[in-house]
């Protein structure tokens, strides 16, 4: 019985946050849509890197902020993901935004969720990166407008 409760009580800590976490601020969005790129790079996917999957939100539906945050990770064979390498970044600035994620989520081999994430109203863009045990990175831009 003494397990049960250790079990669970290590499952359950830090799962629960009072408030959704702040992962950009308004000024940033805006500054960010603002910036129009003449162009935007175009990179060819590394070869067995790991891929990085949204499994919620659902993008084809309308985005309400705070809005739960859900992403898998999947290395290919015999490789295994190194989550200390995962990097978050937001707009066309790319400003890193892994610490704030980091505050309310814990990055592990599967992936990370986060249960409340605050966005501004307005359109968001989001580049994630995780590399593999050989040194390949996985990169997935997520676009979405928040209602």
């Amino acid at each position: 019985m003494k397990y049960l409760f250790l079990i669970i009580a290590i499952f359950t800590s830090g799962a629960v946050l009072s408030e959704p976490i702040n992962l950009v601020s308004y000024s940033e969005m805006v500054q960010s849509n603002d910036n129009k790129l003449a162009y935007r790079p175009k990179f060819a996917p590394v070869p067995g890197a790991p891929n990085i999957d949204l499994v919620t939100p659902k993008l084809e539906g309308a985005i309400v902020s705070p809005t739960p945050i859900r992403m898998r990770f999947e290395a290919k064979s015999p490789s295994t993901i190194k989550p200390d390498t995962f990097k978050v970044y937001y707009g066309s600035f790319q400003i890193d935004i892994t610490e704030r994620l980091l505050g309310a989520s814990k990055v592990g081999l599967g992936g990370f969720s986060i249960q409340e994430a605050a966005l501004p109203k307005g359109s968001h863009k989001l580049t994630l990166n995780i590399q593999d045990s050989e040194g390949r990175v996985g990169s997935k831009t997520v676009e979405f407008e928040v209602k």
